[in-house]
């Protein structure tokens, strides 16, 4: 059996990951990551409605508030501003250190307790904010490392099917496979209306004009949808 995790945040890329792995997939689960980021609970909100839209077997959400502590992030650190988009090359104050490393850490042990040998995740690496923890090279390395520290018989494969994509293609991916795009949380600042400011907006809304598309969500800022 063809039995998959996949690593929803809620936001976009995740759900159209969760997409793919359902139409890949014989059994699907989910999981999700509550690390003390400033949107928890609307991503959470997100998160709930993508298990009753996709069914998963089973979800496990995981609670790892030492991101706070941690700091040196605005998600995370309240003495830190979410600042606006300005198209700086240099990697945003929104990176939360190693982050995706604790994400795919915890699925392997999921994983290998219930026997699952996929572990799907939706970074981006070519039309993102240039996280480092984004880069094909490092779950290359990430899915090495599983195979030096699992048991024998444990043969688990990290799946980014995304990763070199940009995001109107992934948008356009998304509603060729029916994925609810509305139901998606992208705002590192709002839990009500998306701010369209933020550097997660800023791509999300680009991406959005390129594909052709309307953003099925509200922003607080007036967007022209017909101005690339």
């Amino acid at each position: 059996m063809n039995k998959s995790i996949v690593l929803v945040s809620g936001g976009m890329d995740s759900l159209v990951t969760s997409a793919i792995a359902k139409k890949e997939c014989d059994e699907i689960y989910f999981l999700h990551l509550n690390y003390g980021q400033k949107t928890e609970d609307r991503e959470m909100r997100s998160f709930r409605k993508m298990c009753k839209f996709f069914n998963p077997k089973d979800i496990f959400v995981v609670n790892i508030s030492y991101f706070k502590d941690i700091g040196s992030s605005s998600l995370t650190d309240e003495n830190m501003e979410i600042k606006d988009f300005d198209g700086s090359d240099e990697i945003p104050t929104s990176y939360v250190p190693f982050r995706n490393a604790h994400l795919i850490t915890i699925a392997v042990s999921w994983a290998e307790v219930i026997g699952a040998n996929k572990i799907y995740i939706g970074a981006v690496e070519e039309d993102s904010s240039g996280y480092p923890d984004c880069r094909e090279s490092f779950y290359q390395a990430m899915e090495k490392a599983v195979d030096l520290g699992t048991k024998g018989e444990t043969k688990i494969k990290i799946i980014t099917p995304i990763i070199h994509k940009k995001k109107s293609e992934i948008i356009k991916l998304g509603v060729k496979l029916g994925a609810p795009l509305e139901l998606s949380w992208s705002c590192y600042k709002n839990n009500d209306i998306a701010c369209g400011k933020c550097d997660s907006c800023v791509l999300r809304i680009n991406a959005f004009k390129k594909a052709g598309i309307r953003d099925p969500i509200s922003y607080e800022i007036e967007i022209d949808w017909e101005r690339n």
